[in-house]
C-alpha cells in the first residue's frame, strides 16, 4: 500500500472516496427480477434460480423441511457448535440489555405520557451464499429479533451449510428458503405462493441484493439501514504491533474484491513497519488475490498530529474504526462517526464480527454519519400512550386551545373545548 504523507485537508474528500460503484447500472438490472417475482411469485423464483444460480428447483424445494434444519446439527463439529451456542450467549447478553422498561411520565398533575416497545411481526433476514457461510450474520439478526419478540421471522438463502440452518435452529427463526440474490429480497418485501411478505428486510448481500433492497425501500418497504461493501479503518501509533495491524487490516479485505481498508497514523515509521509485514501475510492468505484487489482500494495516510487524525477518521466515518492507539478510549470519545469501534491491541475487528456481543451489522459507505448499527431497536416499533384524567385536562385543555387556534385548526380546539365545557357542567374537577 502507498503512504499518503500530509495531505491537505482539501485533498481529504477525494483521498477518502470509495470504491465507485455504477448505481444506475446496477438498478437497472435489479429492477426487472423484482418486477418479473411480483407478478409471477414462485414461478419467477424457480426460473431465476436456474438462470443465475443454475439450480433447479421445485415449489417443494423452496422450504429448507423441518429434517434438513435438525440433520444440520449432526454434520458440525462439537468445537464449532460450541463456538457458536459461546457467541450466541455474548450477542444475546448484550442486546438483552438493550431493553428499555416502560416508564411512566407525568409531564404535568394529571397527564402521564408513556411508550413501549412492540416486536415487528414479520421480520425478513437475508443471508448471501457467496464463498464464506455467513452463519454469524444468522446470530447477529435472528437473536435480537428473537429478543424482540417477532412473531414472523423468515430467512433466506442461497446456501445450504448446515453451521446457516444450526444457527437459524438456534435463534428461532421460523421459515427457512432456499433462495438468494435480488429474487429474494423481492419475494420477501411482495410476498409469493410459498413466501410470506414481511414488514421489514435485514441483512447484508453483494451489490444487486444491496440495490435490491434500496429500490423496495422506495417503494414503503422497510430495511435495516443503506449498506455497500465492508469497510475498517485503523488509527495506530507507535504503540501498535504492526503484525496485529497488518491482520485487521487483511480481515477485512478478504470480504471482496471491493471492500476498503485505512490506516491512519502519526508515525512514519510504523506505517513502514505494517507495509512490510502486510505482504508477508498477504501471501500466505487462501483468498490473497480477493484481498490483494481489495487493498488497491485502500490507504496508509500520514498526518501531523491526532487532532488531524480524528478529524479525518470522522469524516470518513467508517463501518469498523481500530483505535490502536496509547490513548484509544480517549480518542474514542472524540469520535462522532463510526458504526463500531474496537480499542487497543488486542481487539481485532474479527471478534465483533463472531463473539463479543456486539452486533456486527453496521452502516457502510460514510452512513454511519447518520445510521446507527443493528440492534434490538432495529426489531422493535415505539409505540406512545398517553392518559389524561379531567383534572390533567383542566390544566393542558388552555395550552392546546390556545395553539390550535393560533394554527387556525378550529376542530382540534373544539375537541378539547367541548369536554372542559362538559366537565364544567357536570362538575367533575
Amino acid at each position: 500500500m502507498n503512504i499518503i504523507p500530509f495531505p491537505a485537508r482539501t485533498e481529504w474528500p477525494a483521498l477518502l472516496a470509495r470504491p465507485v460503484q455504477s448505481t444506475q447500472q446496477i438498478e437497472a438490472a435489479v429492477a426487472p427480477i423484482l418486477a418479473q417475482v411480483k407478478a409471477e411469485g414462485d414461478a419467477a423464483l424457480l426460473a431465476l434460480a436456474q438462470k443465475f444460480d443454475k439450480i433447479e428447483l421445485t415449489t417443494a424445494q423452496l422450504r429448507v423441511d423441518s429434517a434438513e434444519l435438525e440433520d444440520a446439527e449432526v454434520q458440525l463439529s462439537d468445537e464449532l457448535k460450541t463456538a457458536i451456542r459461546q457467541a450466541y450467549q455474548n450477542i444475546r447478553l448484550f442486546h438483552e440489555k438493550q431493553k428499555q422498561p416502560v416508564e411512566k411520565i407525568e409531564t404535568m398533575p394529571g397527564v402521564t405520557c408513556w411508550r413501549k416497545s412492540v416486536g415487528i411481526e414479520k421480520v425478513g433476514l437475508y443471508i448471501p451464499g457467496g464463498t464464506a457461510p455467513l452463519f454469524s450474520t444468522v446470530l447477529m439478526l435472528g437473536i435480537p429479533a428473537q429478543l424482540a419478540g417477532c412473531r414472523e421471522v423468515v430467512l433466506c438463502t442461497p446456501s445450504n451449510h448446515p453451521a446457516i440452518y444450526f444457527a437459524a435452529k438456534l435463534v428461532g427463526v421460523t421459515k427457512v428458503f432456499r433462495i438468494g440474490g435480488a429474487q429474494a429480497i423481492a419475494a420477501m418485501a411482495y410476498g409469493t405462493e410459498s413466501i410470506p411478505q414481511i414488514y421489514k428486510i435485514f441483512g447484508p448481500g453483494n451489490q444487486y441484493v444491496t440495490a435490491a433492497k434500496m429500490l423496495v425501500a422506495k417503494e414503503g418497504m422497510a430495511i435495516d439501514m443503506p449498506a455497500g461493501p465492508s469497510e475498517v479503518a485503523v488509527y495506530a501509533d507507535d504503540s501498535a504491533v504492526p503484525s496485529f495491524v497488518a491482520a485487521d487490516l487483511l480481515s477485512q479485505a478478504e470480504h471482496g474484491a471491493d471492500s476498503q481498508v485505512l490506516l491512519v497514523s502519526t508515525s512514519k515509521k510504523l506505517l513502514t513497519s505494517v507495509n512490510l509485514t502486510l505482504s508477508t501475510q498477504l501471501g500466505r492468505l487462501p483468498r490473497q488475490e480477493m484481498a490483494a484487489k481489495a487493498l488497491e482500494n485502500s490507504k496508509m495516510i500520514l498526518v501531523e498530529n491526532q487532532a488531524d487524525a480524528i478529524d479525518l477518521l470522522n469524516q470518513y466515518a467508517a463501518e469498523h474504526l481500530i483505535l490502536s492507539v496509547e490513548n484509544a478510549e480517549e480518542v474514542a470519545d472524540q469520535i462522532v462517526n463510526a458504526g463500531s469501534i474496537f480499542l487497543g491491541n488486542y481487539t481485532p475487528e474479527s471478534a465483533g464480527d463472531y463473539a463479543s456481543g456486539t452486533n456486527h451489522t453496521l452502516p457502510t459507505n460514510g452512513f454511519a454519519r447518520a445510521y446507527s448499527g443493528v440492534s434490538l431497536d432495529s426489531f422493535v416499533k415505539k409505540i406512545t400512550v398517553q392518559y389524561i384524567t379531567p383534572a390533567g385536562l383542566q390544566r393542558v385543555g388552555p395550552v392546546v386551545e390556545a395553539m390550535a387556534e393560533a394554527e387556525s385548526l378550529e376542530a382540534h380546539k373544539r375537541a378539547v373545548s367541548l369536554r372542559l365545557a362538559s366537565l364544567e357542567e357536570t362538575n367533575l374537577v
